[in-house]
């Protein structure tokens, strides 16, 4: 197979990468607003409203954020088919519209109250949209950031759309902080938590016109101009990177930090142990603001020293540090929940979320790369959603029972690390030898003159 595609000049192709980075940053920015409003008010609100009368309003509030997760899979399923097949830009618009409408509805759902069990059911509905939706989000940000960046800076600039995510944590739980002041109690509880989710209107327009002006990696067009592109990319993921797939499912779980702090920090602090939300919610606004800034950096120093140091060590810290911040959050004691929990999230779990899009996205060629990262990772987080869950029924009606979901988590991280330390090492591959294995990687001055948007394998003719 020939190729006389010419690499971009390197001024031209940072300009390239830096749009790319900018665009998921705020992309996924806008998308987890979305998405994370519903966690604050599922944790806050949504009890009472949606679930009146029970006992277990607040656990089963929690659990309806994980019904989300369990869609997202199928979302991935078919946006990571489509990104592959017919381009990333145009998955990512429709992505961010599916959201956008969930969202907004989700505000405009009458409480159990005035419809009775319809409540409850409309919400479950609109969270599986929710879910399907985001199944794409990440996985094409963070694809988009990769193709276009160089060589030596893949981490980097695909570590700014997990940055974009803590912007929209931040957002999402800061928005409710102003209304709480300036909205009695009882309003608030009644229809001022509807507010964010109308407002994301707004947030979706802001999102479609900043997507609009991302540019298609030239590896797409390569890919149906050759005639290379696959008829089902989902089926040579599961062919020929299996064991990637099975990797990734475990790695992703190294996320769950972020559910137990953001979540189930808000439910069992506010509820069982009588701590401040306002205390709380400052705690996740101020971790969000750090990651921004931490998340990039070890992204940067994965692209020196690799993947899976960074991730190891954060894997590890993070296990050794939640003990200690739910430890604090039991004995309500303020200064050592603020120490330990920016520690946790501001430095462990920002080493292994600021690496872990990176290293997945390099275990696949581009042919399949959307399919693969997307189906793999959205797997992995389906256990993830329900962590709060699991957490809240672990100290429902006893809250005395933080040790085992302390255990819980030194399980849950180990586990992640130990699946990335055994993975081979990709930060110093070339782009274009990306998820080739053995003699079908580029090497010397085939690598050197291969076009840096991703890999392009011959495929056979059966598997078109």
């Amino acid at each position: 197979m020939s190729d006389t595609t010419t690499p971009p000049p390197a001024p031209r192709q940072r300009r390239r990468a830096r749009i790319a980075a900018v665009s998921g940053f705020f992309g996924t920015t806008l998308e987890y607003y979305d998405f994370l409003i519903y966690g604050t008010a599922a944790a806050l609100y949504f009890g009472p409203v949606f679930f009146p009368q029970n006992s277990y309003d607040t656990l089963l509030a929690l659990a309806s954020i994980g019904v989300a997760y369990v869609a997202r899979p199928l979302g991935a399923v078919v946006w990571g088919h489509l990104g592959d097949r017919i381009g990333r830009k145009g998955v990512l618009l429709a992505v961010l519209l599916t959201m956008g409408v969930a969202t907004f509805l989700v505000g405009c759902i009458p409480s159990a109250a005035t419809i009775g069990p319809a409540a409850p059911v409309l919400l479950i509905l609109l969270r599986l949209v929710q879910g399907i939706s985001a199944g794409g989000e990440q996985a094409g940000s963070a694809l988009l950031a990769l193709e276009h960046a160089p060589d030596d800076r893949r981490g980097f600039y695909t570590s700014w759309t997990q940055a974009g995510s803590q912007l929209g944590n931040f957002l999402a739980f800061v928005v409710f902080v102003p209304l709480a002041a300036l909205l009695p109690a009882d309003t608030m509880a009644a229809w001022g938590w509807r507010i964010p989710f109308w407002a994301s209107a707004l947030v979706v327009l802001l999102t479609f016109v900043l997507r609009r002006r991302l540019s298609e990696p030239e590896v797409l067009q390569r890919l149906a101009r050759e005639g290379l592109a696959r008829k089902v990319p989902i089926a040579a993921v599961l062919r020929h990177h299996l064991g990637a797939v099975l990797r990734i499912v475990v790695a992703s779980i190294c996320i769950a930090p972020a559910g137990l702090v953001y979540i189930f920090g808000l439910a069992y602090g506010t509820t069982a142990i009588g701590l401040e939300r306002s205390g709380l919610l400052g705690l996740v606004a101020i971790a969000s603001l750090v990651m921004i800034a931490t998340q990039p950096l070890f992204g940067l120093v994965s692209d020196r020293i690799g993947r899976r140091p960074v991730f190891v060590v954060g894997a590890i810290g993070s296990a050794a540090t939640v003990p200690l911040w739910l430890h604090a959050l039991h004995a309500g004691d303020w200064l050592q929940i603020y120490l330990y929990g920016l520690v946790l999230m501001g430095v462990f779990v920002s080493m292994t979320s600021g690496v872990l899009l990176v290293a997945f996205l390099e275990m696949f060629p581009a042919d399949v790369r959307f399919s693969g990262m997307a189906v793999s990772f959205t797997t992995g987080i389906v256990v993830t959603g329900f962590i709060p869950a699991i957490a809240q029924s672990m100290v429902q009606g006893d809250p005395d029972g933080w040790p085992a979901i302390a255990w819980l988590f030194v399980g849950i991280m180990t586990a992640a690390g130990l699946a990335l330390a055994t993975a081979p090492e990709t930060a110093h591959v070339p782009t274009v030898g990306l998820g080739l294995r053995g003699s079908a990687r580029p090497t010397g001055s085939a690598a050197a003159t291969a076009p840096n948007d991703g890999p392009i394998a011959p495929v056979a003719k059966g598997e078109r």
